[in-house]
């Protein structure tokens, strides 16, 4: 591969990861809004949210059972995203609940394997994957924070739901045009020596929480992530109250996409001068400081730090949902190393994301009042649940090394 070539893959690889998070993006922040704006109840939007979540566990079996032995990987993109544009479409266009869910549930049941399969493209074609995949995934920060972008023009100060399904109507576009890039993609085929899930490997990582800096670092992975998605859950509304007109909250919110860049640039210094679990609490910090501010400075006046305190979410970000990937991949023992990875993706992205999703409509249920959401005491759980992983991580966490040996790479 010349240095020519190897330079035109990585740059479509970049604009790949570019267009496949930018659909995430372009709905994420909106979409328990828009279910309110279609009167669903709390426990209609928590299935809706739990959406990503179940396709996660059925992507695990799917994505690495099925679809890497039987299509190469641009097909299937090609295919799941043509499929997906559609499903986005029905959801814009849906106001009955069954509708509505049933649509956005074919929509994540194709999408959600997406997002491994082009990890697994990338590698699969970059010259040296260790070197180039921070940049190549770097795109899919840069698209979630572009997608947001469309919005100021599409969306009025005041949007209602016949403005506010736009976002799936981008989210639509832009999955088709994937699609259609997909095909431009470079050939690769299909993996037909996977040998798929090795159920020892996986019956091992389970088993490693039993030791016990695993099994606090299982619990409070949970806890973080079911308060990292519950501010995607509430954020929107919350903006909104404090003055941020609905076509902005998307801006404002990318901020702190844009920080996440800063800092995962500074993560493996300070994993180096800090260790993991100086670290990692940081990253914890990080979300109860966050969430501290929005329920003690939740008003129009305060907008402006309220505005500033997004820039929080690369530390809670990269300090510890990175973190706790890097950490694996050091510690944890070699043949058990990827069935590891899984288990705590599975975490992060499938039982965080249905927990916040149930939890966090339900707890703005029973703090509205009038109609209101009282938001200060709904901000208070996520606070008080932050603190308690503090807490753990401070008294139980024991990693067995203090850091990272050698050049941390993510």
């Amino acid at each position: 591969m010349s240095d020519t070539t190897g330079q035109s893959i990585k740059f479509k690889l970049f604009l790949m990861m570019i267009l496949e998070i930018a659909i995430w993006g372009a709905w994420q922040i909106k979409i328990f809004s828009y279910m309110g704006m279609l009167n669903f109840s709390a426990g209609q939007q928590g299935l809706v949210g739990s959406v990503f979540g179940i396709a996660s566990l059925v992507g695990i079996f799917f994505s690495n059972q099925f679809a890497d032995r039987n299509f190469s990987a641009e097909r299937f993109l090609a295919f799941s995203h043509a499929v997906g544009g559609l499903a986005l479409l029905g959801t814009a266009f849906a106001t009955d609940f069954t509708t509505f869910f049933s649509c956005f549930l074919v929509y994540g049941l194709l999408y959600v394997p997406t997002i491994s399969v082009t990890n697994s493209l990338a590698f699969a074609n970059l010259k040296d994957p260790a070197k180039d995949f921070g940049f190549v995934r770097m795109g899919g920060t840069i698209g979630w924070i572009v997608v947001s972008w469309p919005f100021i023009f599409l969306l009025g100060e005041k949007a209602g739901a016949a403005e506010t399904k736009w976002v799936f109507i981008v989210a639509a576009i832009i999955s088709f045009v994937l699609a259609a890039f997909s095909l431009t993609l470079p050939h690769t085929p299909p993996r037909k020596d996977v040998e798929g899930m090795d159920k020892v490997a996986w019956l091992k990582a389970v088993k490693l929480l039993g030791t016990p800096f695993v099994l606090v670092l299982f619990i409070v992975t949970f806890i973080d992530s079911t308060i990292h998605n519950g501010y995607f859950v509430v954020i929107d509304g919350f903006l909104q109250r404090v003055g941020i007109s609905a076509n902005m909250s998307m801006v404002v919110s990318s901020i702190g996409q844009v920080a996440e860049i800063v800092t995962m640039l500074i993560l493996g210094s300070v994993l180096k001068k800090l260790g993991w679990k100086i670290t990692l609490i940081i990253g914890i910090i990080g979300h109860a400081a966050r969430f501290g501010v929005f329920a003690f400075f939740g008003t129009p006046d305060s907008a402006w730090l309220i505005i500033a305190i997004q820039v929080l979410h690369g530390i809670c970000y990269a300090f510890f949902f990175v973190t706790v990937y890097i950490f694996v991949d050091a510690v944890f023992p070699k043949d058990i190393r990827s069935s590891a990875q899984g288990l705590f993706n599975l975490l992060i992205l499938g039982v965080g994301m249905v927990v916040a999703s149930q939890l966090f409509p339900r707890l703005a249920a029973h703090y509205t009042v009038g109609g209101v959401v009282d938001y200060k005491q709904l901000f208070l759980v996520p606070t008080g649940m932050a603190l308690a992983g503090i807490v753990l991580l401070a008294l139980f966490f024991r990693p067995p090394t203090h850091g990272p040996e050698g050049e941390v790479k993510h």
